[in-house]
């Protein structure tokens, strides 16, 4: 069965969303799925883009990538957790097949480090995800 997903993309830290996007596309060209990819600002509107998304009822699967690393203030605690928030509200309320690949990390190294393809490839891991939950949405016949 063919498989259709979407990429949603954070372009706050572009080097690090340029490598999440690149691992990401290269697992699914590994397994022959399709994709379509779109970019929003930040990792807070991840969540809302897949929600206007899913409305289309044209994709299988959504793969959330981004980056949050912790700076001086509050913000970090509250962008990583509303974005993970809004994307587990998503998956249980609207039984859709989620990857998050959101990388929160203490600093741009470490962020560097899980992003690579070459390293822990964090964006391939996020598209891993989506397609496991996808293949027991389609087992349990969940539309």
């Amino acid at each position: 069965m063919a498989t259709n997903v979407l990429i949603v993309e954070a372009r706050f830290h572009q080097n690090i969303g340029d490598m999440l996007f690149r691992g990401a596309k290269e697992a699914l060209a590994a397994v022959g799925a399709t994709y379509e990819h779109v970019q929003v600002p930040g990792a807070l509107e991840i969540p809302g883009a897949i929600a206007l998304a899913a409305q289309a009822k044209k994709f299988d699967a959504y793969v959330a990538l981004g980056c949050v690393i912790r700076g001086e203030t509050y913000h970090f605690e509250v962008v990583s957790n509303e974005s993970a928030r809004g994307i587990g509200e998503l998956t249980i309320k609207n039984h859709l097949a989620i990857g998050n690949g959101i990388i929160t990390a203490e600093n741009y190294e470490q962020a560097l480090t899980r992003a690579n393809p070459e390293e822990k490839n964090k964006g391939a891991e996020a598209v891993h995800a989506a397609l496991a939950l996808l293949t027991l949405k389609r087992n349990y016949g969940v539309s």
